[in-house]
């Protein structure tokens, strides 16, 4: 199916939702804990972190430590878990993407487990491990980024999809911190979803080579399209999922 349809499909169904009626207090505060350990348990687990679902929810909802785990595995998670939120309070805010903003999720990302580092731009080179793509000198880095934030604010006509993928591509392509890259540059897309009234997109760990053999080819042919698809697939099985809490069935 051509991209555009599929986008097209994604509109229709973010649509619908809007047309029906707000969910209950009860049933919201489910689906927002939900979303943010399944969130934060794929994103941290992306990055090599092995605490499960079930052990990130413990973590996450009831305080607790999981025995046989690393004190770093339980404070990522809970870092996560404090920039996805941070992230919403901006969003019902209305703040815009900013070079600040960037540096603020990243620093909340790495606050406990890499604090001399957090918000900081690297100042040396840096390699993406498993990939061919070389990031731009450490020179250039705080000129890309306040480049990527100008072109990301003129993409006002781009399918809200679009936008957030290219936003977390672009992230990653200039590769700006030492570390926890990917982990901010998939906050920011769902920074940009939400701001757009989506549902976040959760790019699962068993999606890992998928996800990023489609950043590859985007970093090193400039086809964007396979990653667009990806993030476009997992902002429709959330769109799903807030349909069925309204009563919906998701067609076979």
């Amino acid at each position: 199916m051509p991209l555009e349809r599929v986008l097209e499909r994604i509109s229709l169904l973010k649509k619908k939702l809007d047309s029906l009626r707000p969910l209950s207090s009860a049933e919201s505060l489910r689906l927002k804990e939900h979303l943010v350990v399944e969130w934060t348990h794929h994103s941290t687990a992306l990055e090599g972190n092995t605490l499960n679902l079930q052990e990130t929810r413990l973590v996450l909802l009831d305080g607790l430590t999981v025995g046989g785990k690393t004190l770093r595995e339980h404070l990522e998670v809970v870092d996560h878990r404090d920039a996805v939120e941070w992230l919403e309070d901006a969003v019902r805010g209305a703040v815009p993407l900013t070079e600040g903003l960037v540096r603020e999720v990243h620093r909340l990302v790495l606050k406990s487990t890499l604090p001399k580092e957090a918000g900081k731009y690297r100042r040396g080179g840096v390699r993406i491990a498993g990939s061919r793509h070389v990031p731009p000198p450490a020179g250039d880095v705080p000129s890309l980024v306040q480049g990527m934030v100008e072109v990301y604010n003129s993409m006002e006509t781009e399918h809200p999809v679009k936008r957030a993928a290219w936003l977390h591509w672009r992230l990653v392509w200039i590769h700006p911190f030492v570390d926890g890259n990917g982990r901010t540059a998939r906050l920011l897309m769902n920074f940009s979803l939400m701001k757009d009234g989506y549902p976040p997109a959760i790019i699962r760990k068993e999606q890992r080579e998928h996800y990023l053999d489609a950043l590859e080819t985007a970093s090193l042919k400039g086809d964007l399209e396979p990653f667009i698809r990806l993030v476009a697939g997992q902002v429709e099985e959330s769109l799903h999922l807030y349909l069925e809490a309204v009563g919906i069935r998701k067609p076979n």
